[in-house]
């Protein structure tokens, strides 16, 4: 009786449902709770315009986190995000100096580094296997060095080019920030790469067991490279919308989006040793991170708080998903 019935509770739900990954439906009800409880701490918290300015800001993470989240359906991580993102803003800041040419080019300019920084990453990883943790830290700290040697240990003095202040903080469809249209097309591309592409599916396969994936024929090595490039340049061009938010770049600009920028990504039901994980989810781990942070402020808790409370959500989901993975 029991087994006649199990199909027939299974039908009454509908297939919607039955699709909708548990990691990704729980980031959302957690989003709901936030947004309740932010309204106790504050009136506005709720306002169409206070929201507007939150998904701004979530703008800058989500498009950090993209490229992240490449990295880890591999299974691997990508740690040197902060100087990444701080090279790709001083370097778009720094064209600015060289006339109309360099105005126009600063833009890709910067992105190109970070994408730069991105194929070293990759070849270290795929060709070299040298471990991600490892060489993305030497990499962050080496860019770390170049960027302190390029201002002399002072407070860079470049200025975000027009182009830079209009794509960050502009309105090309009025009400809608320009920074969150950035984010709304990479978030396409992304998508449309992760599930109507060869590298897409291979992201996955390898994540799943690239040994597997070797022998049906992927070209593992190169795949790993892109994805550490993709990861680069979209670290990259966070930075440059967030040069174009201050209207200047500055040193360690990067260095509170590391952390978020994983939690986000794990969040959102993303396999921390690769292989499963949805664009939907990290849209989901962004906002839900996003939001955290404006009711941690909202309650006045130092950044040193913040991080820890990251470090502790990406432990609590490691383990989760750690278990999971090895059943």
């Amino acid at each position: 009786m029991s087994e006649e019935a199990s199909p027939m509770r299974q039908s009454m739900v509908p297939a919607r449902l039955r699709g909708i990954d548990p990691a990704v439906a729980i980031a959302f009800g957690c989003i709901l709770l936030l947004l309740i409880g932010g309204s106790f701490y504050s009136t506005n918290f709720l306002s169409p315009d206070y929201l507007l300015q939150q998904l701004k800001v979530a703008s800058f993470l989500g498009v950090i986190a993209t490229g992240m989240m490449m990295v880890i359906l591999l299974g691997q991580i990508d740690l040197s995000v902060p100087w990444v993102v701080t090279t790709g803003a001083m370097m778009a800041c720094a064209a600015t100096v060289h006339g109309t040419s360099g105005s126009i080019l600063a833009i890709p300019f910067g992105i190109f580094c970070g994408a730069m920084i991105g194929l070293v990453n990759g070849i270290a990883v795929a060709y070299l296997r040298i471990p991600s943790m490892i060489i993305t830290l030497a990499t962050n700290a080496v860019a770390q060095g170049l960027m302190v040697v390029y201002t002399g240990g002072f407070s860079p003095q470049d200025t975000a080019s027009p182009a830079m202040r209009f794509l960050a903080t502009g309105f090309a469809i009025p009400s809608i920030p320009n920074g969150v249209l950035v984010w709304l097309i990479v978030g396409v591309l992304a998508v449309f790469l992760l599930t109507r592409t060869t590298l897409g599916r291979s992201l996955y396969a390898i994540g799943n067991r690239e040994r597997a994936a070797y022998m049906s024929g992927i070209n593992t090595r190169r795949i790993t490279m892109i994805a550490f490039v993709i990861s680069g340049g979209l670290s990259a061009l966070g930075g440059v919308l967030l040069a174009g938010y201050a209207s200047k770049a500055s040193q360690s600009m990067g260095d509170a989006y590391l952390l978020p920028s994983i939690a986000a990504v794990v969040l959102g039901g993303t396999h921390v040793l690769g292989g499963k994980g949805s664009y939907l989810g990290t849209v989901a781990g962004v906002i839900l991170i996003t939001l955290l942070q404006s009711i941690l402020s909202v309650m006045q808790i130092e950044e040193a708080g913040r991080q820890l409370i990251y470090g502790t959500v990406i432990i609590c989901m490691l383990l989760l998903y750690g278990r999971q993975k090895a059943l």
